[in-house]
């Protein structure tokens, strides 16, 4: 009788060991399949942080226009598309080798005298001239005569000449025997065109002109076309 009590007990105990067992293999299959879950939807997703692909669209050392890094745009253009080539300036001058010189005759009024400088275009391009001529009237030895000429409030124009053409500036002073003023009697007239530095020579044949005292002054206004007669 007692055998049969302990080899039922013993019974009892395995069936629950068994029953335990079955219920713990249970659990941790469910934490396995759970635990290999997880590595394989994170490595499906991208990284929070770590190293990218750039765009293709952009450079990966600049801007979306290939400016390299720091440079501005603008830097970059110019230097692909270059400005075209300035012009020089006074291509259309008149020059002293391509002018003759000479005075006109004198138009008296007023107590003045008025002399035009004339300008004729000697090559055979059309160029230009614009403002006033420089002049000086000199001795036989080159020395000035006088002070140097005063310009008008004029508005210079831009005079065109082809060639043969002339432009003619005013040249006028008081009437030294109506002034007062001391005269001297020049050898000769220097000219100079507008821009440029050396003079033609023009033998004077207009009398005496001031050169000392209060009404010495010799005023010039801008060139026109024609002759001035």
């Amino acid at each position: 009788m007692t055998n049969r009590l302990l080899g039922g007990r013993r019974a009892a105990l395995l069936a629950s060991s068994v029953a335990l067992l079955g219920l713990l293999a249970g659990c941790g299959s469910g934490d396995d399949g759970s635990a290999s879950a997880s590595p394989t939807e994170s490595g499906t997703a991208a990284p929070a942080t770590g190293t990218t692909t750039p765009s293709a669209s952009v450079p990966a050392s600049g801007d979306a226009s290939g400016a390299p890094s720091g440079v501005p745009t603008d830097a970059v253009s110019n230097s692909r598309t270059p400005s075209a080539p300035q012009s020089p300036a006074g291509g259309t001058r008149c020059h002293t080798a391509e002018l003759s010189a000479s005075v006109g005759r004198n138009n008296p009024g007023a107590g003045q005298e008025n002399f035009p400088v004339v300008l004729t275009n000697t090559s055979s391009r059309t160029c230009t001239l614009h403002g006033y001529p420089g002049t000086a009237f000199v001795d036989a030895s080159g020395r000035q005569l006088g002070p140097d000429p005063e310009r008008s409030s004029g508005d210079p124009q831009t005079v065109r000449l082809a060639p043969g053409r002339s432009a003619w500036a005013g040249l006028s002073f008081a009437n030294p025997e109506v002034s007062g003023a001391g005269t001297a009697t020049p050898a000769a007239l220097l000219v100079t065109p507008p821009d440029e530095k050396d003079p033609l020579k023009v033998t004077w044949k207009g009398g005496e002109v001031p050169v000392s005292g209060t009404e010495s002054s010799v005023r010039l206004i801008p060139f026109s076309a024609g002759t001035g007669a």
